[in-house]
């Protein structure tokens, strides 16, 4: 079944129409310019408002992508070779992109890393230096202690 849209020559539908910013429902023309290339012959709705006390809306929406009629072989692959180029070109661009922002992120992991073991082997040391610190005075507060002790008994009695 056939609709507006497949037949060049049918109208849509009132109710089908968009409607505008001003908020009317569109006309439907036809782009009549040899520029943009490629876009002679294709339809489109257009606001009925669009000269009306030198306020231009500025609503149309296409509803071909390509002119009616026959487009040749040639002209369609070469169309869809331009495509591909852009949609590849836009990939590269990302991939560009997505690899800048992965080599921004690898240099933050490094200098995450590089403190990371600095205080790793700031905290190590101080561990050191704690044990060092807890093992002189111990041994030697093992004899001073007997002595306060005895001290203590000693007054006490």
């Amino acid at each position: 079944m056939s609709t507006w849209r497949d037949d060049p020559n049918a109208i849509p539908p009132w109710n089908e129409r968009p409607k505008c910013h001003c908020g009317f429902r569109t006309w439907l023309q036809v782009w009549t310019d040899p520029l943009p290339q490629g876009k002679k012959g294709c339809r489109f709705f257009k606001c009925p408002d669009i000269d009306d006390d030198f306020k231009a809306c500025t609503f149309m929406q296409w509803i071909d992508t390509r002119p009616l009629g026959r487009v040749s072989f040639k002209e369609e692959q070469e169309r869809r070779v331009r495509q591909q180029q852009i949609r590849l070109k836009g990939k590269e661009d990302e991939l560009k992109r997505r690899r800048a922002e992965l080599g921004q992120r690898e240099a933050a992991l490094k200098i995450q890393e590089e403190q990371f073991q600095a205080r790793e082997a700031q905290f190590k040391w101080e561990a050191d230096e704690q044990k060092n610190r807890y093992k002189e005075p111990a041994q030697s507060s093992t004899t001073d202690g007997r002595n306060k002790k005895e001290k203590f008994l000693r007054f006490t009695q």
